[in-house]
Order: C-alpha cells, then structure tokens, then sequence
C-alpha cells in the first residue's frame, strides 16, 4: 500500500514537472509535430485493419444472433454503429495503443534514463521531464481522437462489406439501421474519453520510462509494467467516465 502512494506521489510530482512552463516553445512545436507522427500517424494502419475486421465480426455475429422473423434486419447496423461507437472505438482502440504506443514510450525513454541522456539534459538546464513527455502528451491527446473517428467509419464499413459480400443481410437494411435512433452525444462520448485514455497511456508510460533503473532488462520490465498499468487504468477510467457522461 506504501509503495502505491509514493507511486502516485512520484508520477503527480512528474507531471507538475512536465506541465512547468516550457523555455522554447518553437522546440516544443516541432518536437510535437514529430511526436504526431511517430505516435499517432504510424498507429493509422494498425487502427484500420482491426477496425475493419471487428466492424465485419460484429455484423456478421449479429446478423446470426438476431436470425428471427420478427426481428427487423437493420438493427443489426443499428447495433454495429452502437458497439463500435460506444465501446470499440474509444476503449478498445485505446488498449490496443497502449501495447504500441505506450511501450514506445516506455522503452525510448527508458533507454535515456540507464544511458544517463536524461541526466545529461538535466545537467545542461533543461527540464528533462518537459522536453521529453509534454510533447508526446500533446500530440497524443490532440491526434487519438482523429483515429477514433477513423475507427468508427472504418469498422462500420467492414460491416457493409461483409454485408454485401456474404448476402447476410440487405445493405439498404444495414444503412437505415446506422441511420436508426443516431445520437450525436455518444460521438462526443467516445471522443472525450480517448481523450483521457491518451493522457493516461502518454503519462503512466512516460512514467515507468522515466523512473526506470539498472541495465537494457529494466527497460523491458518498464515497458512491460507501462501496458498492464496504462490497460487497468483505462478500464477503471471507462466505468468512471461512462457513469459520468451517459448515465
């Protein structure tokens, strides 16, 4: 229990320290254009293949759940939309980024810290802490929810790929039911909460990085601790928010 606190006290000082006012923004400005290429940009291609086969699982598992007569066919759109808007998108995109990006993030910084980088930054005046992490939490936070939006076009249009390939269902029943009951509240939902969900990944393993000890078997260790910790605090944050936000 002791070491969960000074844990939380550590990463609370670290993040006071990384939001300090930075001394050259235009160094901050292209160090975050870097970063939204290196952590958002790159992250594009992995987002669109599982989204894309999770939108045509989903469709096709509905359509054979909801295989009844007396069950109109476009709820099976109407309940893609709502999984891939609601859950997948947001939360499960965010896991999934943070196994890529969040042990990135780990292990670079990591490595900086056993080879003494960050000591020598420090030494120099520089606010290691800032210079390092502040531009990954900027980009993350402003580029996640793009591929969130991404997510949902995509995932929504492996199910009226499968729809139309497989013949599962008619796609006109498909688009009225993507169409059926739209809130556009849910959209804002799941992008505030990637929102979050990026702060989390980008900080916890900007932490474990930063604080990391020893030789090149901590880093992995560090990377390792940086996914499991970002996943938990993910789906503790998703009930949070969800309690907050839709009910």
């Amino acid at each position: 229990m002791f070491s969960l606190f000074e844990s939380i006290g550590r990463y609370t000082l670290l993040m006071k320290k990384v939001f300090s006012r930075p001394e050259k923004m235009r160094i901050y400005r292209e160090r975050i254009l870097y970063e939204v290429e290196a952590l958002g940009l790159n992250s594009i291609g992995l987002t669109a293949i599982i989204s894309v086969f999770i939108g045509a699982a989903i469709t096709l598992q509905m359509s054979i759940s909801l295989e009844s007569p007396f069950i109109p066919q476009y709820l099976i759109g109407y309940a893609t939309r709502e999984t891939m808007t609601l859950e997948f998108s947001s939360t499960v995109v965010a896991l999934i980024l943070a196994g890529k990006v969040g042990s990135n993030i780990a292990s670079e910084i990591g490595t900086m810290r056993i080879t003494e980088q960050i000591d020598a930054l420090e030494i120099m005046g520089v606010n290691s802490a800032s210079y390092l992490i502040l531009p990954k939490i900027v980009a993350t936070v402003f580029f996640f929810p793009f591929l969130t939006i991404f997510s949902m076009l995509i995932g929504i249009t492996g199910g009226y790929i499968i729809a139309v390939f497989t013949g599962i269902m008619i796609p006109a029943d498909y688009i009225e039911g993507l169409q059926y009951c739209f809130v556009m509240w849910e959209v804002i939902y799941s992008l505030i909460k990637i929102a979050v969900f990026a702060f989390i990944i980008t900080s916890i393993s900007a932490y474990c990085g930063y604080y990391a000890k020893g030789n090149s078997l901590e880093v992995g260790k560090a990377s390792t601790r940086a996914v499991v910790l970002s996943s938990i605090v993910i789906m503790i944050f998703n009930l949070i928010l969800t309690q907050l936000l839709l009910t």
